[in-house]
Parts: structure tokens; C-alpha cells; sequence
């Protein structure tokens, strides 16, 4: 089961990450790199990822549907 949702900023050299479980508890706030995000998304349990659609999103959101999380894009 899913207990971790992750939201997702993408930005050109930083990538901001701020993980609350489903009731809303803050798990993690993280700052990382593009090949840190996907390193740690590639080791972290499957999630909920959600981010912003934008040019790069469909790209990661494919990545993270590779590796067993659940993707949700949002308008922005």
C-alpha cells in the first residue's frame, strides 16, 4: 500500500521534494539534484508522486512509473 505521498517541484539544477504521509503528517522535506532525485526515488517504497505538468514532468513521470510509484500530474 501507498502511505507516502510525495510532491514534487522541478527546476532546472534543483529539485524540491516534500514528503507527508496520506493523513498529512510531514515526513521529509528534501532539496536534491536531478541524479540525487532520481537515486532517491529509485531506492525510496512506491508512492504517490505529484507535480506541477510541465515540459520536463511528462519525462519524470514516466521515470517514476518505471520504478513503481503512482504519478499524478497537476495543473499548474
Amino acid at each position: 500500500m501507498k502511505n507516502t505521498m510525495i510532491g514534487v517541484d522541478l527546476a532546472k539544477n534543483v529539485i524540491v521534494l516534500h514528503g507527508a504521509s496520506i493523513n498529512g503528517y510531514v515526513k521529509f522535506r528534501k532539496k536534491l539534484s536531478r541524479l540525487q532525485f532520481q537515486k532517491f526515488m529509485t531506492e525510496h517504497p512506491s508512492a504517490v508522486v505529484v507535480k506541477e505538468a510541465c515540459g520536463s514532468a511528462h519525462y519524470w513521470a514516466r521515470e517514476m512509473t518505471r520504478l513503481g510509484h503512482e504519478v499524478k500530474l497537476i495543473a499548474p
